[in-house]
C-alpha cells in the first residue's frame, strides 16, 4: 500500500492492478451514498433513494430523500425486504430505514461497531446530516434495521465543511478510537472539494479535524470511501470519485491508503484505478461512485459496487503488487521484527515464472539456513503460500528481533506477505 517496509526494488516495480469488471446482476445495489457490510454470512446494504412518487425539489437533504436497505446471500443478487419500521415506501417498497428526518438520509452511512466491550444495542453506528441541518448526527441500532439517535444535536459540526457527500466512519482497532473521513475544502492547491479526518473515543465527542491533503493540483475529490482492509485493519483503503470539472465534469475512481494514525494518504498510484471505461454515460458528472467497502467474496476474491450497478473483483490483497518480469527482480525490505512460525506470501507467477526468499540480519548479512539457496523455488498462484527452507528450520527463532526479508522473483506478481503460526490452507 505504500513504501513504509520497501528499502530497495531491483528489476522489479510496483504495480496498480485493475478491478475486472463482472456481468450486471439481475438485481442489482443502487449505488448512491452506498455501504456494504459483511456481517457473518450476509450481505447488508444501505442506500440512499426517494419516496415513492416524490417530483421534487432535489437539494441536498430535501424532503423526499429516505435511507433504504438491500441484503445479499451471495454478494451478488440483492433483495429488498419489507422491513416495515418507517411509514414509508421506496419505489421497491418498504425497505425503508430511516425517513429522511434531519437531512440525515441524504448520506447516512453505518459501520459495524466492533470496539470491545460495546452494547447489543449499539453493535451498528452510523452518521449522517448536512451542513443544512447543522452537521452529523449520530445513531445507534442493535440489528442493522432499527435505529435511533445518540444525541437530539449533531456531533460533528462546523460552518467551514459541507458534508454534502458519504462521511465515514469506523472503530480503529489500532488506534483504539473511531475514525471519522469526511468532506471538507481545505488544501494547500486552494480550495478544492477534499478531506479531513477527526477522531473520537466514545463516538459524541470528536477532535478538531485536520486535513489529509490527498488533492493533486486541479482535483476534487468526494467520497473518500476510507475504510480498514478487512485483512490488516491497520491499513485504510480509500476509493475516492475524482472530480474534473474542467475536463467536462468527468469521474473516475482513485485508489489511496493509510496506515493508522497517518494524517494524510499514501498516493504510489496517482492515475486513475477504475476509468469511466467505452460507455459515454460513465463520463457525465456523479457517473462513477464506488459503495464503501471492499469485502471478501470467497477465500480467493474481492468486490468493490459501482454505480453502473456491477461488481468489479480483485484477487484477495490484490490492490498492489511488486512485480518482476522474465529478468529477475528483487524486493529487499527495511528492517522489521515478526512474531510468527511461519512465512505465508500471496504471490502469482507464469508457468516460466517462481519466487524466493531470504531471511538477512539487520545488517544485511544472509543467516544461516534461510539463504536464497536453501529456499526451493515457489511456482504456481496462491493466495496463501508457506515459504520454506531445507530442513525446515524453526522461523520462530528470529521473531522479535530486527530481519530483512528478500525476495527474488521472475515473471512473478508479490502480493502480500505475513507471519503467522497457522497450518497452510489456501486455494
Amino acid at each position: 500500500m505504500d513504501r513504509l517496509l520497501i528499502d530497495k526494488l531491483d528489476g522489479a516495480a510496483l504495480r496498480l492492478h485493475e478491478p475486472q469488471r463482472q456481468p450486471r446482476p439481475q438485481s442489482p445495489l443502487p449505488i448512491a451514498y452506498t455501504t456494504v457490510i459483511k456481517d457473518g454470512d450476509l450481505y447488508r446494504a444501505y442506500y440512499r433513494d426517494y419516496r415513492k412518487g416524490y417530483s421534487g425539489p432535489w437539494n441536498d437533504g430535501n424532503p423526499g430523500e429516505i435511507t433504504c436497505y438491500a441484503e445479499s446471500r451471495d454478494g451478488c443478487e440483492w433483495r429488498f425486504p419489507d422491513l416495515g419500521v418507517c411509514d414509508v415506501e421506496s419505489p421497491r417498497g418498504r425497505n425503508v430505514i430511516w425517513d429522511g428526518a434531519d437531512a440525515c438520509s441524504h448520506n447516512f452511512c453505518p459501520f459495524l461497531d466492533a470496539r470491545p466491550g460495546t452494547p447489543r444495542s449499539e453493535r451498528f453506528k452510523a452518521l449522517g446530516g448536512t451542513k443544512g441541518s447543522g452537521g452529523l448526527y449520530a445513531f445507534a441500532s442493535p440489528d442493522g434495521v432499527h435505529w435511533r439517535k445518540l444525541r437530539d444535536k449533531p456531533v460533528i459540526t462546523s460552518t467551514d465543511y459541507a458534508f454534502d457527500s458519504q462521511n465515514v466512519s469506523f472503530w480503529s482497532e489500532a488506534e483504539s478510537r473511531y475514525v471519522c473521513y469526511f468532506r471538507s475544502w481545505r488544501t494547500p492547491h486552494g480550495r478544492l472539494r477534499t478531506v479531513s479526518r477527526t477522531t473520537s473515543e466514545d463516538f459524541l465527542r470528536w477532535a478538531p479535524p485536520v486535513p489529509t491533503n490527498p488533492n493533486r493540483p486541479g482535483e476534487h475529490l468526494y467520497t473518500s470511501q476510507t475504510h480498514p482492509y478487512f485483512r490488516a485493519p491497520h491499513i485504510y483503503i480509500a476509493l475516492p470519485t475524482r472530480f474534473m470539472p474542467n475536463r467536462g465534469n468527468s469521474t473516475d475512481i482513485l485508489f489511496m491508503a493509510a496506515r493508522a494514525g497517518d494524517v494524510e494518504f499514501a498516493r504510489l498510484f496517482v492515475e486513475a484505478f477504475i476509468r469511466p471505461g467505452l460507455d459515454p454515460a460513465r463520463w457525465g458528472n456523479r457517473a462513477n461512485y464506488v459503495a464503501l467497502n471492499v469485502v471478501p467474496a470467497g477465500p480467493a476474491e474481492m468486490s468493490i459496487y459501482h454505480k453502473d450497478g456491477c461488481r468489479y473483483t480483485l484477487r484477495i490483497d490484490g490492490f498492489i503488487s511488486v512485480r518482476a518480469g522474465a529478468a529477475q527482480g528483487e524486493l529487499l525490505t527495511k528492517p522489521l521484527t515478526f512474531s510468527g512460525s511461519r512465512l505465508f506470501v500471496n504471490y502469482s507467477c507464469s508457468a516460466a515464472g517462481s519466487l524466493r526468499a531470504e531471511i538477512r540480519d539487520s545488517r544485511g548479512a544472509p543467516i544461516p539456513g534461510f539463504r536464497l539457496e536453501d529456499c526451493p523455488p515457489i511456482i504456481g498462484d496462491k493466495i496463501r503460500q508457506r515459504v520454506r527452507w531445507k530442513g525446515d528450520p524453526d522461523l520462530s527463532q528470529l521473531a522479535g528481533a530486527p530481519v530483512r526479508l528478500r525476495f527474488v522473483m521472475t515473471e512473478c506478481d508479490l502480493y502480500a506477505f505475513r507471519f503467522g503460526d497457522e497450518e497452510e490452507a489456501s486455494p
